[in-house]
């Protein structure tokens, strides 16, 4: 079933909230407990970070790319694919936290300034399958929504440590 669209302003308040609830949710964790893979297999604290810079990375630049190129055709990147060739999964947590949130402010900075048209910029989006039709919109509620998903491990992580 799908979802209902969110309003601009609901989006640029999660992007905004984001690196807010992550600093919250780790402040009292030890550098080794970020590092710490919980049981059953999932992420650990640096890995989920690591993911969500891959995210902002990847479908940012896909903003990006569709603000300054009219209608361009973009290949699909899979931030799982992109995170292997970073070094965001071996850094501390502090900085790329740091790092996280400074890129956030950056789009935030660029996306709070966009007229209703400029939300509505389009690319074709080739190599998942068949092309797809994506807009700015379309990218910035995926980061937010996606980002939001994640929340649950760092929940998952601080309680397990508390």
């Amino acid at each position: 079933m799908p979802h209902a669209e969110l309003p601009v302003e609901k989006i640029l308040s999660l992007l905004g909230e984001g690196p807010t609830r992550i600093a919250a949710l780790t402040s009292d964790l030890s550098p080794a407990q970020l590092r710490t893979l919980p049981h059953g297999g999932a992420w650990s604290a640096t890995d989920v970070l690591a993911h969500l810079r891959s995210c902002a990375d990847v479908w940012g630049q896909c903003i990006h790319a569709i603000l300054v190129e009219e209608q361009p055709t973009l290949r699909a990147v899979h931030p799982s694919a992109w995170v292997k060739g970073v070094d965001y999964p071996t850094l501390e947590f502090e900085p790329s936290l740091q790092a996280y949130t400074a890129q956030r402010a950056e789009l935030l900075t660029l996306l709070e300034s966009l007229s209703a048209v400029a939300w509505s910029r389009t690319a074709t989006i080739t190599g998942a399958g068949k092309p797809l039709v994506r807009t700015v919109k379309f990218y910035a509620e995926w980061l937010a929504t996606h980002e939001r998903s994640h929340y649950k491990q760092f929940k998952q992580l601080h309680r397990a440590f508390s």
